[in-house]
């Protein structure tokens, strides 16, 4: 059984229809563009530059309605405000600004790019560097001693390496018969990825998920997937037996992770993006005004919380089994993700006039949000426990690019376009 391709079904979430901005697709598509763009030989799409003015200044304040004085925690200077950088270095990457852009691991942070460097988390001195670097819009897919990659040669291979070090660890291929398969999601066993399948004449118009094993690297299963399925957009995560996913024909498809059976599907609205949370047996999927948690074993609603009239929910994220999510108001939530009850709401960063956090990391007691645009955005640390703005910082760049961040719980990783901040905690 594969994907639902229909843009019918009954779980299109009132809400209020917005315009999306072009380059908040362009940054969302970028992985598709990539590949498209690859497969015809040409050179994959970046953001569009954002139509805002830079910032005045570098460095970051204690905004208003913010935490006050030298007791601002998170790594705040004497004065509440931000902390200056341990270090910052001029990277090679190229990011989308997909969350799985950025990642911790062995003492290294590793930000996606072409060649793949490896920075110390300590000094920011290159540890290891892989030449070929990434696939363009492919995920750093971590597992607990393992960073899986797409291959950069396009010779159909996935490749595991050892983070600490750089060196290669596992390998493995679909075969002939398919193009470009790209890990997705992994767990204790298993890689899973999606690939294309070629015709005879070298095109394709379906493509296939797979898993592989993490230890032999042979075929546990693969599914093809129904025409009219996308292999880019895929956001995924694994939680015991269960497979779940996102794609840009805003399908939720829920697979067995033993047998690649499709468990169940449901439509998600566009103002999503694709983005969702999981915690135990919950998938929790912004959809509008109304935010949904499922239950991953048969798909039947949970719980559901409600934003107010001609206000959306945006990206979320489970942190320390507490889910945090903003809304288009510019007010944060803390909830709690088996139940749906809310913990808090801050309308800190309304008060502020600071834009809303779409990845969100904790260190102590200090929630770190990286924004979307640039001014008026960055890294925003707040009180984990009440939402309070505690400081902010930006590195005065203007790049159009997304703010990234990564925690090694000593660390606070900001990534600005090229440009790789470490803060203290």
């Amino acid at each position: 059984m594969s994907d639902s391709k229909s843009d019918g079904g009954s779980f299109r979430s009132p809400g209020t229809p917005r315009t999306t901005s072009r380059r908040r697709l362009l940054r969302l598509a970028g992985g598709g563009l990539a590949l498209a763009a690859l497969t015809a030989g040409t050179v994959g799409c970046d953001d569009e530059a954002a139509d805002t003015k830079d910032p005045a200044s570098s460095g970051g304040t204690t905004p208003d309605g913010g935490d006050k004085g030298g007791s601002g925690g998170g790594g705040a200077d004497k004065k509440g405000g931000a902390p200056k950088p341990l270090w910052t270095e001029t990277t090679s990457a190229e990011t989308f600004g997909d969350n799985d852009e950025l990642v911790v691991a062995g003492g290294v942070v590793i930000a996606s790019g072409t060649p793949l460097d490896a920075l110390d988390a300590g000094t920011g001195k290159q540890k290891w560097s892989l030449p070929g670097g990434v696939v363009p819009g492919a995920p750093l897919l971590l597992s607990e001693d393992t960073l899986y990659l797409a291959g950069s040669q396009y010779d159909g291979s996935v490749t595991g390496y050892d983070p600490a070090s750089g060196k290669e660890t596992w390998r493995s291929r679909l075969g002939k018969g398919y193009r470009q398969p790209r890990p997705i999601a992994v767990d204790e066993t298993q890689v899973y990825v999606i690939a294309e399948i070629l015709e005879d004449d070298g095109s394709s118009t379906t493509n296939v998920i797979a898993a592989l094993d993490s230890t032999t690297g042979r075929i546990a299963w693969k599914e093809q997937r129904d025409v009219g399925t996308m292999q880019s957009g895929i956001h995924a995560a694994v939680r015991g037996r269960r497979l779940v996913y996102t794609d840009f024909k805003k399908n939720l498809t829920v697979r067995d992770t033993a047998t690649g059976r499709q468990v169940w599907t449901h439509k998600t609205t566009k103002t999503n993006y694709g983005f969702f949370a999981v915690h135990q047996d919950l998938v929790i999927v912004p959809q509008g005004q109304r935010l949904q948690a499922f239950t991953l074993s048969d798909g039947k609603e949970k719980w559901s919380l409600e934003t107010a009239d001609l206000t959306l929910f945006k990206e979320p994220a489970v942190v320390e089994d507490v889910l945090y999510i903003a809304d288009s108001a510019r007010t944060v939530r803390a909830v709690d993700p088996v139940t749906g009850k809310e913990l808090w709401q801050s309308k800190a960063l309304a008060d502020a006039g600071l834009q809303v956090p779409r990845q969100y990391v904790k260190a102590g007691d200090t929630l770190y949000g990286a924004t979307d645009l640039d001014p008026k955005g960055g890294i925003i640390a707040m009180d984990a426990k009440t939402g309070a703005v505690r400081w902010t910082f930006n590195d005065g760049t203007g790049d159009h690019h997304a703010w990234l961040v990564a925690t090694d719980g000593k660390h606070v990783f900001a990534l600005h376009g090229n440009k790789l901040h470490a803060l203290p905690v």
